[in-house]
């Protein structure tokens, strides 16, 4: 297998298993998938707390995050701010009532990473954490070139 067809088989692959960790929290909790990855990404990236930060962090449509917003903050799991000085931004919060649904999250996270980083050794994560960065570093750069 080449190395192209082998990094799409693994991203697939990932996403799968990812998803399968991910699923029981969203039924124990009647949410979206979306509606679980809006409070995870939330919970685990303080100081990223708008609707634009996911969209553009997360690459997930606008519509999606917009829905699975409203659906938190009906819930009670979220609630937009605006921060004095600035009413233009709507900064999101997360609520106490979140608080088990992020937990089970979270867990679930952790968990997923047990299974796949299984067996690998510390220098063997610091190199998969260089060649990922500068993998990440290569898509940014051609998405920009492409876009411009």
């Amino acid at each position: 297998m080449n190395k192209l067809s082998e990094f799409n088989n693994n991203a697939i692959l990932v996403k799968k298993l990812y998803d399968r960790f991910l699923e029981p929290v969203c039924l124990r909790h009647d949410m979206t998938r979306m509606e679980l990855d809006v409070l995870l990404f939330l919970a685990n990236n303080p100081g990223f707390d708008t609707a634009t930060d996911i969209i553009e962090q997360k690459h997930f449509t606008k519509s999606h995050v917009s829905s699975s917003v409203k659906q938190l903050e009906a819930r009670g799991y979220l609630q937009g701010e605006f921060y004095p000085g600035n009413h233009k931004t709507i900064h999101l919060k997360i609520l106490p009532e979140a608080k088990e649904s992020v937990c089970d999250g979270q867990n679930a996270q952790k968990n997923f990473c047990s299974c796949v980083f299984q067996g690998i050794s510390q220098e063997e994560s610091c190199l998969m954490e260089r060649i990922y960065g500068k993998i990440n570093e290569n898509i940014q750069k051609a998405l920009k070139e492409e876009g411009s």
